[in-house]
């Protein structure tokens, strides 16, 4: 007969313990040198034990001005129990918490560990969170950006991840350079899908193991559709049974899954022909990393007087040789239809980020005042 399993009463935050009957009394009994996210972090926890009924989430931004949304704590709550089933987590299990909690990636870790009875190991965001823990803690689920993976994995960490059940990665695009380095852990690494409105993740893809695939597998419970841009449509007890119409183009497939194909405000109208501007960065990261280059890079249309848009690939950092921006030009160039190629290779000293870290392309784009380098004849 196994042990019943030891509930939490209390959190580990940045190395300190917090007992949740102390939270509940916040900012009462509390330390005096609190920061701000940590207190942010309590403050949560404290409306969350407390019965609160409704929160504002504050959007990432990535394609347009943060926005407050407000969601109820059963959808949050009904989030943290499909996780929770969906992976096996239970009272007693460990996780590490290391996601920005204003946001929600971040704050739907929380509300699982206090949902599901886990036992929480809250650490501040920073590149590498393993490195604010002890070697010899262990847990069960973790979730982390495609910074935090790589940046783990580069500090040969793997025989800590695979302890855990299951990471989970999202916030960004996961670049298949990082795909790859995945492929060795034995423990199952799941792309999410979702939003602020969902209140996190609806799908999952697998990245590594026998059973990778480029789908995403969409949770028991939630009903999908498209609207008539062939955009996806989710409703459920997570959108509180409304209807939440996204901008994410896709192919929906018999097993309720679906195929990602970019977003909708990221389709490039260059002379009549419609181009997925996700597709085009696809090719030119692949181009760009047989190239030995490391530049970050995104893909976006720019006005063109002739063709109305046109498609146009954005570098950061310095300006490559001229022989190097020939050799690009020419694997892009072999890959992608002829209004698929970018027409201008543009450097930026630095791209512009959201307050949740993700890529802000339309700042970035905004922000561009020199002349672009043309790749172009």
């Amino acid at each position: 007969m196994s042990a019943t399993p030891l509930l939490p009463d209390s959190l580990l935050l940045n190395g300190r313990e917090f007992r949740y009957d102390d939270i509940r009394q916040y900012p009462a009994n509390s330390p005096t040198d609190l920061n701000g996210y940590e207190a942010k972090v309590l403050d949560f926890c404290r409306q969350w034990l407390n019965g609160a009924q409704e929160f504002g989430l504050r959007t990432s931004g990535s394609t347009g001005k943060p926005q407050l949304v407000t969601m109820r704590r059963r959808q949050l709550a009904a989030s943290a129990r499909r996780t929770g089933e969906y992976f096996g987590l239970g009272p007693g299990d460990r996780m590490l918490v290391c996601l920005n909690c204003e946001f929600v990636g971040g704050l739907m870790m929380l509300v699982r560990g206090l949902e599901l009875n886990l036992h929480m190991t809250i650490v501040e965001p920073q590149a590498d969170p393993l490195a604010l823990v002890p070697a010899t803690a262990r847990f069960d689920f973790a979730s982390f950006v495609p910074l935090q993976l790589r940046e783990v994995l580069a500090h040969n960490y793997a025989a800590r991840l695979n302890r855990l059940k299951a990471i989970l990665v999202g916030g960004a695009t996961v670049e298949s350079s990082l795909e790859k380095q995945l492929q060795p852990l034995k423990v199952p690494v799941y792309l999410t899908y979702g939003m602020t409105e969902t209140a996190s993740h609806i799908a999952l893809r697998r990245l590594n193991g026998p059973t990778a695939t480029p789908f995403y597998k969409v949770l028991p419970g939630i009903h999908i559709g498209q609207d008539e841009r062939g955009c996806l449509t989710v409703r459920a007890d997570v959108t509180d049974d409304r209807l939440v119409t996204t901008n994410d183009r896709v192919r929906l497939l018999e097993d309720h899954s679906f195929e990602w194909l970019g977003r909708a405000d990221f389709v490039i109208n260059s002379g009549g022909v419609k181009v997925q501007a996700e597709k085009v960065e696809q090719v030119l990261e692949v181009a760009l990393a047989e190239l030995g280059l490391p530049h970050r890079a995104f893909v976006a249309g720019r006005p063109d007087a002739r063709l109305g848009e046109q498609v146009t690939a954005f570098l950061e950092g310095q300006p490559l040789p001229e022989a190097q921006a020939k050799k690009l030009l020419a694997l892009l160039t072999e890959r992608l239809e002829r209004y698929e190629r970018p027409r201008e290779l543009v450097y930026v000293p630095q791209f512009r980020t959201t307050a949740s870290g993700k890529l802000d392309r339309l700042g970035t784009v905004r922000s561009i005042a020199t002349a672009p380098r043309n790749l172009s004849s």
